[in-house]
């Protein structure tokens, strides 16, 4: 009973997550694709918590749901204004995208058929401590994360002030 409970839960978050990314891609109105895009970050710590991974879920609430769509939204609201609207697209962008999703899917469909999936017998889950965890991420080692964290602050200062100087000159 539990694993069909949590087949039909994953079933619903991936349904849930790609009808969000359709919404995002689509709508016309770029506050509600913002809001959308919160919508599918949601689903994705769903299936974070489904599969176990609360520690990556927390993140994923509060880092992406949480800090990043709070950005998005605020340069939005500063740099857009009041009922704007995506513009028009053309027919030659609409098919350029159409023939990259398929080649795209066709690519991941390959890898998937392809791939010889091994079943794992030991299912004890792996407990690795705080303690490591924060070292791996202000590491500067290897398998450190202090610099693409620093590139991605980086990035959003910037998009931050830019959104400010264009705010600025109206």
């Amino acid at each position: 009973m539990g694993s069909t409970l949590e087949a039909v839960v994953f079933y619903f978050l991936a349904v849930f997550i790609i009808a969000m990314s359709i919404l995002t891609v689509t709508t016309k109105r770029i506050v509600r694709s913002a809001t959308y895009l919160l919508f599918v970050l949601f689903g994705t710590a769903g299936i974070y918590f489904l599969l176990g991974y609360t520690f990556l879920g927390s993140v994923q609430i509060m880092v992406y749901a949480g800090g990043i769509v709070v950005l998005y939204v605020f340069s939005i609201l500063l740099t857009s204004g009041e009922g704007d609207r995506a513009e028009r697209l053309k027919r030659s962008k609409f098919f350029a995208g159409l023939a990259t999703t398929v080649v795209g899917a066709s690519i991941v469909l390959f890898i998937t058929l392809t791939h010889k999936f091994v079943q794992t017998n030991d299912l004890a889950p792996l407990e690795i401590n705080i303690k490591h965890i924060g070292h791996a991420l202000l590491s500067s080692g290897k398998y450190g994360y202090i610099l693409p964290f620093e590139a991605v602050s980086i990035l959003l200062l910037a998009c931050i002030v830019g959104g400010i100087l264009i705010a600025r000159k109206r």
